[in-house]
């Protein structure tokens, strides 16, 4: 692969946004060391393009690297599932409840529940973009830019527990899709304390799911 492969848009978000996918879709494993030597050479590119690659996922939680030490592929335990899923309860459960107490415009998340529905047959990546482009869209829908930012604080480190999750084949889109329908219709009554706890019955299900297969695979 070339820098000239890589697209129109930077060399590092380029470079970025490749090992990004790498790393969810499973082609760079759990643990797998990114030398800035050999990732440069993979891509024709410079030691500080990569270096700053490598940067951006480590703070997305996609790669850990302790003091002069190689970049690794982060490697999800259970204790750290239960708490990327305690921390997404934390702030979806107060999403959905203002947005059933406003009874909101939830048309983005039901356009991706819809586009989920249709992708039960597709590679475990598509099927968690539109799963998290489901949460996103509620978390969107409370107007707020800031709540927004720290939600996407937390993306890459959620898509990385989703990708294990669909990859282990834990649950199926039509379950997933049915309980997003269930919080949807919970917030289209109004009905706030519904609409919450009906959310964390959804991300507990997910938490517990993988926490157990991640606990099976230690």
């Amino acid at each position: 692969m070339s820098a000239a492969d890589l697209g129109v848009v930077s060399v590092v978000d380029a470079v970025t946004a490749d090992l990004r996918t790498r790393i969810l879709s499973g082609d760079l494993a759990s643990g797998h060391p990114l030398g800035e030597v050999d990732t440069a050479a993979h891509y024709g590119v410079a030691r500080p393009t990569v270096r700053a690659a490598i940067e951006a996922l480590v703070a997305a939680g996609l790669l850990t690297r302790g003091a002069h030490k190689s970049a690794r592929v982060t490697e999800l335990g259970p204790a750290d599932a239960a708490d990327i899923y305690s921390t997404r309860e934390r702030i979806e459960a107060e999403v959905v409840r203002e947005l059933a107490r406003r009874r909101a415009d939830t048309s983005d998340g039901e356009a991706a529940n819809a586009q989920l529905t249709g992708l039960a047959d597709a590679d475990p990546l598509s099927i968690v973009d539109a799963d998290m482009r489901f949460h996103a869209a509620l978390v969107d829908a409370v107007g707020s830019p800031r709540t927004s930012r720290v939600y996407r604080m937390l993306a890459d480190e959620v898509r990385l527990c989703m990708t294990r999750t669909q990859s282990a084949a834990l649950h199926t889109v039509g379950d997933i899709a049915r309980e997003h329908e269930q919080i949807l219709r919970s917030i289209s009554d109004g009905d706030a304390d519904r609409a919450a706890a009906v959310l964390r019955d959804h991300l507990q299900r997910a938490r517990d799911r993988l926490v157990a297969h991640l606990a099976d695979a230690v």
